[in-house]
């Protein structure tokens, strides 16, 4: 007795589903579908504030929208390029991509090895055909035919030659798509391998910025491979700032006078104008001008003749105008008990106008030039935060120390420059002006060069995918029936797109091969 193994009878529907599966995957259309898709899941990212970007920005985004949104949060609208569902995208256009690609560089490579197809039986059909006699030989004819035909693919039959031209078509068309998965192939590398932070520096000539570690950034966007330890070191310090405006205030350009010094030279800094749209280029990093503020300076003299002087940036809330907001601290000198000094630390918060106009007591900006400087301040006094160990934003200061009574406010007042306000204790606070600081990008992308031949290796193919046209002819040569003396020359031609133009050149083709006729 004999058994037979017995299969489970989902088996055969089970892969043929699968194989249906990655056949529709894997087809032109699919990726075309999913390249739209991938340009249609971007939009939000640049429509709607992003995390990694601007979180304080996001976050208000998210307040002011309720349940709107916090419903896009929840659905990753503001980390648009590190969700789930535009990941899924992404690495779907690269399977369809490289699925789709294989199979027909397969056949490239075999339709670039194989002969000219055959002669047809009945030229007379093409689209494209003539037929004169000529008192040549065929033999003279053919030879006539492959010198006209120098540059096109041959093969030679029995009473006829074939001749084709045109593969750079397809070639320009593989160039594309190749050009196009390795653009999505890089641009994921670049994030993975890249980062890219931003940093304050004043433009006073003496403050300057090390990349030599996260800690040096105000903010830091790392890619999945980046810790931070090995990055390329170089130091920037900004000597000046100088900003264009048009007669209603609206900037025309941003540019500063950089000096910066590089790991292969540390005893020389060189100079380099560094504007909005010329990086400066150093070591595999590329730091950009984003923008620019206002740092005031305040000058605190305590009743025992002691003074202290700090200039700290504050953050614009109005960018048309640069008015800004901020906060500066102050720790009190020669006190080293904790308790008694979380008492006299102060915090001068408030509006810095760089060309200062009042309407009554309120204090706005006329323009964004420091033509004017002033600021409203209030005066807080207590314990500022800078000792329970927590980071704390260097703009504002916490509002829960106030709540608590902690931080008190103990002044209010408008100042100019030179004006000062005296507390209850005999502090005196100075206001001394203003300086600019500008904030700027080191962005570090090691696939930015292998982008970029991708690029024009997709605009190229597309060049010639566009602009080539494939297109064939046929040449039959017979000796004279009946009544006809010499050689009959039949040509025919078929162009295997749809662009127009073949008729003209198949036109001097014949007229060229039945010259000497």
């Amino acid at each position: 007795m004999t058994t037979t193994e017995e299969r489970p009878a989902y088996s055969a529907p089970k892969l043929a589903f699968l194989r249906n599966a990655w056949r529709g995957l894997t087809s032109m259309r699919t990726a075309l579908v999913l390249l739209f898709l991938l340009a249609l899941a971007a939009l939000p990212g640049a429509l709607l504030p992003q995390r990694t970007l601007n979180a304080p920005k996001t976050e208000a985004y998210i307040t002011a929208h309720g349940w709107w949104g916090a419903l896009l949060d929840r659905a990753q609208f503001f980390e648009v390029y590190g969700s789930v569902w535009f990941s899924a995208i992404y690495l779907l256009l690269m399977i369809s991509l490289v699925g789709c690609l294989t199979p027909r560089s397969f056949e490239y490579v075999k339709s670039m090895r194989a002969k000219p197809v055959l002669t047809p039986r009945n030229l007379a059909r093409m689209p494209h055909y003539t037929r004169f006699v000529t008192e040549r030989t065929p033999d003279e004819v053919f030879a006539d035919s492959r010198k006209r035909l120098g540059r096109w693919r041959i093969a030679q039959h029995d009473d006829s030659l074939s001749a084709e031209k045109g593969y750079l078509r397809e070639t320009g068309n593989l160039v594309f798509h190749f050009g196009m998965l390795g653009l999505i192939v890089f641009f994921a590398l670049g994030k993975m391998f890249g980062y890219d932070g931003q940093v304050i520096v004043q433009a006073n000539g003496k403050d300057q910025f090390c990349n030599s570690g996260i800690y040096a950034y105000d903010a830091f966007n790392a890619g999945l491979r980046v810790d931070g330890t090995q990055l390329n070191p170089f130091c920037v310090r900004v000597n000046d700032f100088t900003a264009k405006y048009t007669d209603i205030g609206q900037p025309i350009q941003y540019s500063a006078n950089v000096e910066y010094q590089t790991a292969d030279d540390l005893s020389t800094w060189k100079p380099y104008r560094l504007e909005v749209n010329s990086p400066l280029r150093t070591g595999g990093e590329r730091l950009y001008l984003l923008g620019y503020g206002y740092s005031p300076t305040f000058t605190v003299t305590y009743p025992d003749g002691t003074s202290r002087t700090q200039t700290i940036q504050w953050r614009p809330v109005n960018e048309q105008t640069k008015l800004s907001e901020g906060a500066t601290k102050f720790d009190p000198p020669g006190i080293t008990d904790p308790a008694v000094r979380r008492t006299k630390q102060l915090a001068i918060t408030g509006l810095l106008a760089p060309t200062a106009f009042l309407h009554g007591n309120v204090l706005t900006s006329a323009r964004p030039e420091l033509d004017k400087p002033a600021v409203a301040i209030d005066v807080l006094r207590g314990d500022i935060g800078t000792d329970n160990g927590k980071g704390q934003s260097i703009f504002e200061v916490d509002q829960s120390l106030i709540n608590d009574g902690r931080l008190k406010k103990v002044a209010r007042k408008n100042l100019e420059v030179g004006q000062d306000v005296v507390l209850d204790d005999g502090t005196k606070i100075r206001f001394d002006g203003a300086r600019p600081w500008v904030s700027l990008q080191v962005s570090h992308d090691p696939t930015q060069g292998y982008v970029l031949v991708c690029a024009i290796a997709m605009l190229l193919g597309l060049g010639a995918s566009l602009l080539v046209k494939r297109r064939r002819v046929w040449v039959r040569a017979t000796p004279g029936g009946e009544g006809e003396a010499g050689t009959v020359v039949e040509v025919a031609g078929l162009a295997r797109t749809d662009q127009a133009g073949y008729g003209e050149e198949f036109t001097r083709i014949t007229r060229e091969l039945g010259k000497g006729t």
